[in-house]
């Protein structure tokens, strides 16, 4: 099964554009990134020299891959090492809803945000930040669904 799920996301790279959004189904909700590039994403992420507090407040805790956070940042990662053990794909169907930037704009508003701090899990979650970067408004479909 490792070996199929490597082989897929592997593939998955070859069809990727830059600006593309790539969703990694983590359970019930999905982590969100955007393809930059020579197998790299941009994405917010969990610190993970910041464990969540039991007492933190939950619209400020942030999951992956069941581990939970109290803050995220803006970082640029390999594909293959945030899908882990997902099953990653590309995801451009908010297009039907918005008219995305081009591939370079799309690109640089992910590379400036890279380093920033913050996360909130209806406002601000992963799935905003990589929406907002394609077509310069945020939202997360998942957060509305729910």
């Amino acid at each position: 099964m490792a070996t199929a799920l490597l082989n897929h996301n592997q593939s998955l790279l070859s069809t990727l554009e830059e600006g593309d959004m790539v969703e990694i189904p983590r359970g019930r909700y999905s982590h969100w990134a955007v393809y930059v590039g020579r197998g790299k994403v941009i994405h917010l992420a969990g610190d993970p020299n910041a464990p969540s507090k039991t007492n933190a407040n939950a619209l400020h805790i942030f999951s992956i891959s069941g581990v939970q956070f109290d803050k995220a940042w803006v970082r640029e990662d390999d594909l293959i090492d945030v899908a882990g053990n997902s099953k990653a794909q590309k995801n451009n169907n908010k297009d039907k809803k918005a008219t995305p930037s081009n591939p370079k704009t799309i690109v640089e508003r992910a590379r400036s945000k890279l380093g920033q701090i913050g996360y909130n899990v209806l406002w601000r979650n992963c799935e905003y930040f990589a929406s907002w970067c394609r077509y310069g408004d945020g939202w997360s479909q998942q957060v509305l669904d729910s």
